[in-house]
């Protein structure tokens, strides 16, 4: 067995992991690196092949066409529907003969993507529903793929069993441990103990928070703390706005439902929500989908935000930007490019952290301080992360009991103190714990 870190060994997004079985390879997510893609110009946003590879915005998958592999891929298989691991795919997945094999939110969200870059593949799409499996044809032998419900920042994340014959690969790339969901299934232990029993021979996984000694708190936390803000700040005359990540159903279940309780119309403004939002619906998944109205383009944006401004203390507004990413809502009325202005004491509720990149950074500081001059109150950082924290892996760990480890999802200063956490766990550097970069291969 041979392991190809292609992406997100050296930076969060990007992600791409092939297995190499010999005459199969199958292969977990097709993700972009969204900083090279938020600095592009707005004339510059028609997306190319061509384009993404010249600024490094998709994973180096060219090495397996010097490997000759890519003839031997028989599935490409994203854990998740968030861009840093689907958004590649309406790029790259013609190179393959391979089927796409995801959870029903994952494909909805997928197809959406696809119909926005106008792109049509001829790869089949195959859905799986959480907590199944399916079967994988290689050239001569099936293999067992199942997908292991456990909770994230989105809808039907699953880890990835790959069932071989030198024992299971378990695709773990992102995830929380949360036993007390707002919206979807709990995790299940049960399963991840009973694959930990059969034996996982290797197990890539999401370290990115290995070195923060903590247990990543419940999405509960994060409902308790908009409801703190939501319901018992001054806001009777405020125009409030919210802002989270587009594809974090259920924090917008949250919203909606504290929205209603201050008896405002709710709103949501941006394409990024309609995408998740409406994908969410095509699958049962979106319980609040008539509690809202949605705008997305430019004539339906600017007769709501009129109407808003007329009646400031009517609506509630869910809308992009919790970055402060060109092109969002939020930086577009920062700018007076939408007609609405964010006057003295209106509230600016940021359901997010900031994702801690330089072009990210700057471009939030940019729209506080827009805000700010306006009077605007912000609450920021109104938010508990996606992802597990140290000791969250120490029992995650200790659970699947994997012969091999691979940290992903970073760069390895944020997850080389995985290999301190496998060595407190009798792990040795190199030998059973393996810190890969983009574009090497780690023979097992």
């Amino acid at each position: 067995m041979k392991i190809y870190a292609i992406g997100g060994f050296n930076e969060v997004g990007k992600n791409m992991t092939a297995v190499d079985l010999g005459e199969d390879v199958i292969i977990f997510d097709c993700g972009l690196y969204l900083p090279p893609i938020v600095e592009l110009e707005e004339s510059e946003r028609v997306y190319t092949e061509k384009r993404l590879r010249q600024i490094g915005a998709v994973p180096s998958d060219e090495i397996l066409d010097g490997l000759n592999l890519r003839e031997k891929v028989r599935a490409i298989i994203p854990s998740h529907a968030h861009l840093d691991h689907i958004g590649a795919i309406p790029f790259l997945a013609h190179r393959y003969n391979a089927d796409i094999i995801g959870t029903p939110f994952t494909i909805e969200v997928l197809k959406t993507l696809l119909n926005e870059e106008q792109q049509h593949l001829t790869n089949r799409m195959r859905i799986v529903q959480p907590n199944s499996f399916c079967h994988v044809q290689g050239k001569n032998k099936k293999y067992k793929v199942e997908f292991i419900n456990i909770t994230h920042s989105t809808l039907q994340t699953s880890m990835i069993a790959l069932h071989t014959d030198e024992g299971i690969v378990l695709y773990s790339n992102d995830f929380k441990l949360d036993n007390n969901p707002i919206l979807g299934k709990k995790p299940n232990y049960e399963r991840l103990k009973e694959i930990g029993k059969e034996g996982v021979k290797v197990m890539i996984v999401d370290s990115l928070y290995s070195g923060d000694e903590r247990k990543t708190a419940s999405e509960k936390v994060a409902r308790t703390l908009l409801e703190e803000v939501m319901l018992t700040t001054n806001n009777e005359k405020a125009a409030v706005f919210v802002t989270t990540f587009s594809s974090h159903i259920a924090r917008l279940k949250s919203i909606v439902e504290f929205g209603k309780q201050l008896n405002r119309r709710i709103i949501f403004l941006g394409r990024s929500l309609n995408k998740y939002v409406v994908s969410a619906s095509k699958v049962d998944l979106c319980p609040f989908i008539h509690d809202i109205e949605i705008a997305t383009y430019k004539n339906q944006l600017e007769k709501k935000l009129k109407l808003i401004s007329k009646n400031r203390s009517q609506y509630l507004v869910v809308c992009t930007g919790h970055q402060g990413e060109p092109g969002s809502i939020m930086d577009r009325i920062s700018r007076n490019k939408l007609p609405f202005q964010f006057e003295n004491g209106d509230h600016a509720i940021f359901s997010s952290s900031v994702i801690p990149t330089k072009i990210n950074i700057e471009n939030r500081e940019r729209l506080d301080q827009r805000l700010r001059k306006r009077g605007t109150r912000l609450f920021s950082n109104i938010h508990v992360s996606g992802h597990a924290g140290r000791e969250d892996l120490r029992d995650f760990i200790n659970m699947v009991n994997p012969e091999h480890i691979i940290p992903a999802h970073g760069s390895h200063d944020k997850i080389s103190p995985m290999v301190s956490l496998g060595e407190e766990l009798g792990y040795k550097n190199n030998k059973n714990i393996h810190l890969l970069n983009d574009r090497q291969k780690l023979d097992l």
